[in-house]
């Protein structure tokens, strides 16, 4: 049987540990696309953005909605630090739902260059929340 490589993975809010454990590959929203790492990946610190990520443990993919933040990549190890990260069963789908229409209408109407960022920030985490809760398990 052929030895399975990992590296170690830490997934990290400001309210808590997400993760933190050995994974075989992941995949999360950077600025520039999707970035996925597997165990020797090359050094880099990247933003990560909101939206849906996924990572491999015992051969078995994860999904998770983050919030923006950065990642830190090393061969042997790989941190992310996000504003927020959820798993697809802690997510309450009709408050996605809602605020996904309250930042889409607030989107419509004049606003500040401010308030338009924030509208925006709002409805990239409302979006990332309820694609997560859609992706296949």
């Amino acid at each position: 049987m052929a030895e399975v490589h990992t590296f170690r993975l830490e997934i990290l809010t400001p309210y808590r540990q997400f993760f933190a454990g050995e994974a075989q590959g992941l995949v999360f929203p950077a600025v520039d696309g999707q970035m996925g790492v597997e165990p020797g990946h090359e050094p880099a610190v990247t933003a990560v953005e909101p939206g849906v990520l996924r990572y491999q443990t015992e051969g078995e993919w994860h999904t998770a909605a983050v919030g923006s933040g950065f990642a830190e990549i090393m061969p042997e190890r790989t941190v992310l630090l996000v504003s927020s990260a959820e798993h697809p069963d802690e997510i309450d789908q009709a408050r996605a739902e809602a605020a996904m229409e309250r930042a889409e209408e607030r989107l419509k109407s004049q606003q500040s260059i401010r308030d338009y960022y924030r509208s925006r920030a709002a409805l990239a985490r409302a979006t990332a929340r309820l694609r997560a809760c859609r992706e296949p398990k």
